[in-house]
Order: structure tokens, then sequence, then C-alpha cells
């Protein structure tokens, strides 16, 4: 049986700051690191800054997946 749940789909394509940002997750997970810390620390390190344009913090990283994920 097939089935979609409902958070899986999406109305229009990824916009390219959200392909940007999954490529460097999934880089940052690839190197083995699955903290929270180490993931805002990647993303930091490879230069991909927050949606107000400042590095990461746990707080915002996590409050930013929570409007991606809605």
């Amino acid at each position: 049986m097939s089935y979609l749940v409902v958070h899986q789909s999406r109305s229009a394509d990824p916009t390219p700051y959200e392909m940007k940002l999954a490529g460097a997750i999934e880089e940052i997970f690839g190197r083995g690191e699955h903290t929270l810390e180490a993931l805002v620390a990647g993303l930091n390190g490879v230069g991909i800054h927050g949606p107000d344009g400042k590095a990461w913090t746990a707080e915002t990283f996590t409050t930013e997946m929570a409007r991606l994920g809605a």
C-alpha cells in the first residue's frame, strides 16, 4: 500500500536557501557529526548563515527547522 504522510508533501519546490541548507546538513552528518552542537558548528564552519544572516545557534537552528517543517 502506498501513502504519503502530510508532512512529506510540499506545495512548492525547495528554495535555493533550503537546498543549500539541506546539502550542508547532509555533508555535516556525512562526516559523522550528529549532535546539535556539532551541526550548528558545522553550518557556521562552512559559512551557511541563519535566516537572519548571522551565525547559527542551537536556538536559531531549532526554530528554523520547526518553521521549515511546518
